[in-house]
């Protein structure tokens, strides 16, 4: 999914038309299709004023979150996350994310053969161009091993969840689209001044981070300290801005990708 500069128009200024809601998720979510003129394009909807209480993160905080993770993506030239944005909708204002087309979405197109970007596996075979992250067993009680591909594309993920301190990357918030890009979505909750890195992206544990991605985080650090730091300013705090600064720099001090901890490393469910 390249977005093109109409389907960003049509996102910024068509009129949305709720098609219908994403009951899995935890929030207020809806499908809706924003027209503009003649174009049209598929959005994620998600109104602040759904948005469920959380103990650990201000209320009505979740969307700006989503846009400045958007934003530190795109400063690191990654192309991560979805084109996103904040404006009013049918339930208020709220964050609009161009819809990620999938395999399957449509009923009239066969699904991808072959695993998903992460995924489980029965226990003990060997997957070919898969790192293992954890035994697990899955709803009949066989026992299964939850694995991600080892991609370059989901290595740059985990290091951009690192640096946003995604406290929720499950691997359905990791999508492939029809031509095969590779996105990552749903990132309300990360940002937070406290560690809370929650991930099922933990393949290249104790690997040292190569120079190209260590380029892009170093330009991060330093647009931070600049221009880019009063952008997010709109949609973070100060100290939030600042643990972002911080966590770039550490990872620069020791380019090496952390391990899990024993409190929670993988969020729950996993999918």
């Amino acid at each position: 999914m390249n977005p093109r500069n109409d389907d960003r128009e049509v996102l910024r200024n068509g009129e949305l038309t709720v098609l219908g809601r994403i009951r899995s998720a935890s929030n207020a979510t809806f499908l809706c299709e924003a027209t503009h003129g003649e174009s049209s394009a598929h959005c994620v909807y998600k109104p602040i004023a759904g948005e469920q209480p959380l103990w650990d993160f201000p209320d009505g905080t979740l969307a700006g979150r989503e846009l400045a993770a958007y934003l530190v993506s795109v400063r690191l030239g990654w192309n991560i996350v979805p084109y996103t944005i904040i404006r009013h909708g049918p339930a208020g204002p709220g964050m609009l994310q161009l819809w990620v087309e999938q395999p399957g979405d449509d009923p009239d197109t066969e699904p991808r053969p072959g695993p998903d970007p992460v995924d489980l596996f029965p226990a003990g075979r060997r997957q070919p161009g898969y790192l293992p992250v954890t035994r697990a067993y899955d709803y009949t009680g066989d026992e299964v091993m939850l694995m991600h591909a080892d991609d370059i594309r989901l290595w740059r993920m985990a290091v951009f969840d690192i640096l946003i301190n995604n406290a929720d990357r499950k691997g359905g918030h990791v999508l492939r689209d029809l031509e095969g890009n590779i996105y990552g979505v749903d990132h309300g909750v990360c940002l937070h001044v406290e560690s809370k890195l929650r991930t099922v992206l933990w393949g290249w544990a104790g690997k040292p981070i190569d120079d190209h991605m260590l380029e892009a985080v170093i330009g991060l650090a330093r647009a931070l300290a600049d221009d880019f730091g009063e952008e997010l300013a709109e949609h973070l705090t100060q100290d939030e801005i600042a643990a972002l600064r911080v966590r770039a720099h550490r990872l620069l001090d020791d380019p090496v990708m952390p391990g899990p901890n024993r409190h929670r490393p993988i969020p729950w469910p996993a999918f």
